[in-house]
C-alpha cells in the first residue's frame, strides 16, 4: 500500500519497535531450528538481553502487550502509521499465544516428536519472515500488508 501521509523518521522507528514482541515470543520456538543451524544463532545475540528481561520478569509479556494496546493503539493521537504496526505486531502474538496453548496437547501423541519440531519449525520461520518484512516496510515507511491479518488491523485502527 502506498503512504497514508508522510512520515518521519522517528514514527518509522517506532512503527517497527513493536515487532520485537512477537520476535522475542517467537524466539521460544527456536531451540529445534538452533539445533540444525547452529551458526544462524549469531543473528539473535543482541536480543539476548531483551529476551532475558522478558523471560525473566514476571507476566512481561502481559503488560508490555497492554500498554502498547492502550496506550498505542486505542491512542487517537498518535499517527495510524504506528497504530496499524503496533496492532498488527500485537496480533501475531496473539496467534503465537495461541500457538503456546495447542502445542502442549500434541506431547500428549505418542510419537509427536516430529510434529512438535516441524511445528515449532515453521511458526519460528514464519515469525521471523512476518517480522523482518514488516519491520523493513515499516522503515521504508509503507504498510506491511500481510493477508487477513492487515485486513483485521484495518477493520480495527480507524
Amino acid at each position: 500500500m502506498t503512504l497514508r501521509g508522510s512520515t518521519t523518521v522517528s514514527e518509522r522507528i517506532f512503527a517497527g519497535l513493536p515487532y520485537l514482541l512477537p520476535l522475542l515470543h517467537g524466539l521460544f520456538y527456536a531451540s529445534s531450528f538452533f539445533n540444525v543451524f547452529p551458526a544462524l544463532q549469531f543473528l539473535f545475540v543482541p536480543l539476548m538481553p531483551l529476551l532475558a528481561l522478558y523471560v525473566g520478569v514476571r507476566y512481561a509479556n502481559l503488560v508490555i502487550f497492554l500498554a502498547l494496546f492502550f496506550l498505542v493503539v486505542r491512542n487517537e493521537n498518535i499517527k495510524h502509521f504506528i497504530r496499524f504496526n503496533t496492532l498488527q505486531a500485537l496480533i501475531v502474538d496473539i496467534a503465537l499465544t495461541i500457538v503456546d496453548l495447542i502445542l502442549p496437547f500434541f506431547g500428549k501423541i505418542s510419537g509427536a516428536d516430529f510434529i512438535i519440531t516441524t511445528i515449532s519449525n515453521v511458526v519460528f520461520l514464519g515469525v521471523v519472515s512476518i517480522v523482518v518484512y514488516s519491520v523493513v516496510q515499516s522503515l521504508r515507511g509503507l504498510y506491511a500488508e500481510i493477508p487477513t491479518l492487515s485486513e483485521q488491523v484495518y477493520m480495527q485502527v480507524r
